[in-house]
C-alpha cells in the first residue's frame, strides 16, 4: 500500500507545544482530529500527541494513503458556476467567489468551494475526505485566487511549495485611513485570541512568526480610504486581517477585525456609507497566486481581477 511519509524536526520556537500541535502547524491542511488518528513515531517508537515536543526531536508521520481513507467525502454540488483560470491533469486553479466556505464543515454542510470542484473533476484524497485537494486556504469572505491539487504527486509537491513558503501571494485591500508611508514591513507573531477563540491576535510571545510586505495604492482622502497592495511572506491565520488592523489600518467591511461601527459615523458620502452598511464580507482579494507546477517544475503565473463588489467600492470612492 503507498504511504506519504513525512518527517518533521522541532526547533527552539516550538518546543513545549503538544505533539498534535506541532504537527497541525506542519501538515496545516489536516485538523488537530484528522492528525490524531494518523501513525506519528519517534526513533521508531509510537508517541503520544500529548506529549510536549522537545528541541532537536524528529517525528516521523504516516498520512494515510488514498486507498486507506474512507471513501465517504463530502457530496459534490452545483451551487455556482466554477471561474476556471487553469487545468490539467494535476491542479485545477479557480477564481474563488466572496461568501463561499473551502470545504464542509458544521454550519456549512452544503455549498463550499470543494463540492462544486468535484462536481467539475475529482481531487486528491490525500488531503483528507472532507479536505480533498486542499493545500491552501481563503478565508469565507476573501475571494480570490485557489490551487487545488488533482493528483496525488501535485498534492505533495503543492503541501511542500507553501510549507516553504516558495511562492508569490498578492493581495488587495480597501483599508481605513491614509499612511503617511508608501511601503512597509509589518511583523509580528499571531496567536489564537484567549478571549475569543473565533479570532486571532498579534502578540509579544508566543504564537507563529508573520510577515506582512505593504504597498500601498490608491489613496481616497476625502473618504479616509486607502487601497494596498499586500505579499504574504509567510501563511498565518487571518494574517493581513490581523496585521492591518493592529497598525490602524482595518480592512473595510470586516467584521471581526474592522472596527466599522466606530468609523460610519465619519462617512459623509451618502453612496460609500450605502455600501458600507448593506455589504457583507471584508474587502480583500487574493489577487495574484505565482508557484513552479508541482510536476512539470514551469512557473506558474495567475491574476484575478478585482471582484465586482471591490470595483464597485472603487468606482463609489473614485467618485467622492
Amino acid at each position: 500500500m503507498e504511504t506519504n511519509k513525512q518527517s518533521f524536526v522541532v526547533n527552539d520556537t516550538d518546543t513545549g507545544m503538544r505533539l498534535d500541535r506541532f504537527l497541525t502547524s506542519k501538515i496545516p491542511t489536516f485538523s488537530r482530529s484528522e492528525i490524531q488518528r494518523f501513525s506519528v513515531t519517534r526513533g521508531d517508537k509510537p508517541v503520544r500527541m500529548s506529549e510536549r515536543v522537545r528541541v532537536g526531536d524528529v517525528f516521523d508521520v504516516i498520512i494515510p494513503s488514498p486507498s486507506a481513507a474512507p471513501q465517504n467525502g463530502p457530496s459534490v454540488g452545483h451551487d455556482f458556476d466554477l471561474d476556471i483560470l487553469y487545468e490539467d491533469d494535476d491542479i485545477i486553479v479557480v477564481n474563488k467567489p466572496r461568501g463561499v466556505v473551502m470545504y464542509p464543515s458544521a454550519g456549512n454542510l452544503n455549498g463550499t468551494l470543494v463540492q462544486n470542484v468535484l462536481a467539475h473533476t475529482s481531487l486528491s484524497m490525500l488531503g483528507g475526505t472532507t479536505r480533498p485537494g486542499v493545500v491552501h486556504r481563503l478565508d469565507k469572505d476573501t475571494s480570490g485566487v485557489m490551487v487545488l491539487a488533482k493528483s496525488d504527486a501535485a498534492y505533495r509537491g503543492l503541501v511542500r511549495t507553501f510549507m516553504t513558503h516558495d511562492l508569490t501571494r498578492k493581495y488587495v485591500a480597501f483599508v481605513w485611513g491614509i499612511p503617511h508611508w508608501t511601503e512597509a514591513d509589518i511583523t509580528g507573531n499571531i496567536a489564537r485570541s484567549s478571549r475569543n477563540r473565533q479570532k486571532m491576535t498579534m502578540v509579544k510571545t508566543g504564537g507563529r512568526d508573520a510577515h506582512t510586505s505593504v504597498a500601498v495604492g490608491d489613496v481616497w482622502t476625502r473618504a479616509g480610504v486607502s487601497m494596498m497592495h499586500c505579499t504574504l511572506m509567510t501563511g498565518r491565520t487571518h494574517q493581513i486581517r490581523v496585521h492591518l488592523s493592529a497598525h490602524g489600518f482595518p480592512v473595510l467591511c470586516d467584521p471581526v477585525y474592522g472596527r466599522g461601527s466606530a468609523r460610519l459615523g465619519t462617512v459623509r458620502d451618502a453612496d460609500l456609507l450605502e455600501f458600507l452598511k448593506t455589504h457583507h464580507g471584508q474587502m480583500l482579494h487574493a489577487a495574484v497566486l505565482d508557484f513552479i507546477h508541482p510536476t512539470t517544475g514551469v512557473p506558474m503565473h495567475f491574476k484575478a481581477h478585482l471582484p465586482d463588489d471591490m470595483a464597485e467600492l472603487k468606482a463609489i470612492l473614485d467618485e467622492i
